[in-house]
């Protein structure tokens, strides 16, 4: 699992820019499936015939934050816009990754009082990228307005925990990846959902379950761990005591059937869980809980440490729990 994780995280997926990751989830897929296409926007559907006619539909977002070029001034230097909800802070001295070519992120300041004052109240009308051109003719021969970066970060696993840009929402697509390579005659249909966009609007998640008749959704991402000095004080995740079923956030709240079942699929496996409110933010269940007439919905968390920072951290133990929690989940009868 570690080598998947590693591949997923480190290619190249900003939001709208999602084929490099859907090849890597395609790859480990191979033999494992009956079957996958795309849809209109862009999503990944993969699907495990069941032995029933009931459909359980597992998400998962394949985007990640990044920047896209607004401007390119004549000496070269890029100017960027936000691609997700990224703070420009996270930027400040880091690479970020273009198709064709690879930049450092830097704020202005003319003077020392400039630099503190604008370091103190940074925007992204403060940052700037720059590539390594000398004009604008060489930067516009690597680059375009439009072009999407992402952080230039690389995987790495430091004792039971992985660390990684884009575990927000890789290491979703990792769980939902090895609950199909898990799978071997199930009791339903098992749909995956590798949805596009999330990260500016929930896109994928909007229109995903359309081509489907599915009787519950659960949507796997990441939420806050507060384990750190500091972390929030009204959040109980933390890493390493399982994966966390969400009750609320600020966009849905949990169908309260949902949660029991992944409970009683948590404690079926032996699968130690926490439970989540998280007061800020949302997921794909959010968009999924209001497709068609309404699908009963849920979202299955993996506590993440650093979240939208090139180094988001994750316990191995919460993923692999959450992959035997969901392989549990979508064998139990679904009564609602």
């Amino acid at each position: 699992m570690i080598d998947l994780i590693k591949e997923l995280t480190e290619s190249y997926g900003p939001s709208g820019r999602e084929e490099e990751v859907q090849k890597v989830v395609l790859k480990y897929l191979e033999g494992h499936i009956d079957g996958y296409k795309f849809d209109p926007v862009g999503n990944s559907l993969v699907w495990k015939k069941g032995r029933d006619d009931k459909e359980v539909l597992l998400d998962a977002h394949i985007d990640e934050i990044g920047l896209v070029v607004t401007n390119i001034d004549d000496k070269g230097f890029l100017r960027v816009e936000p691609v997700g909800g990224v703070s420009p802070y996270h930027y400040v001295g880091q690479r970020v990754k273009f198709p064709k070519a690879t930049g450092v992120v830097y704020y202005e300041g003319e003077t020392p009082e400039e630099q503190k004052k604008n370091l103190s109240n940074l925007t992204f009308d403060n940052l700037f990228v720059d590539i390594g051109a000398g004009d604008r003719s060489e930067a516009e021969s690597l680059v375009s307005i439009g072009t999407f970066g992402v952080y230039d970060s690389y995987f790495y696993k430091n004792g039971n925990y992985l660390t990684s840009k884009s575990m927000d929402d890789r290491i979703g697509c990792a769980v939902l990846v090895e609950v199909f390579r898990n799978l071997k005659d199930p009791r339903h249909t098992v749909i995956g959902s590798f949805s596009v966009q999330e990260e500016i609007g929930l896109v994928g998640a909007f229109v995903s379950a359309y081509s489907f008749s599915p009787q519950i959704c659960v949507a796997v991402d990441v939420t806050d761990s507060a384990d750190h000095p500091k972390g929030l004080k009204r959040h109980a995740m933390a890493l390493g005591k399982g994966p966390a079923i969400k009750i609320k956030d600020k966009m849905s709240i949990s169908h309260r059937k949902v949660v029991e079942l992944l409970e009683q699929a948590a404690q079926k496996a032996n699968v130690p869980y926490q439970k989540e409110v998280l007061t800020f933010g949302g997921t794909n269940a959010a968009a999924l809980q209001r497709t068609k007439e309404g699908i009963p919905s849920a979202t299955l968390s993996i506590p993440t440490r650093y979240v939208h920072s090139p180094s988001e951290t994750v316990s191995l133990n919460d993923v692999e729990g959450a992959v035997k929690l969901l392989v549990s989940f979508v064998d139990l009868e679904l009564e609602l």
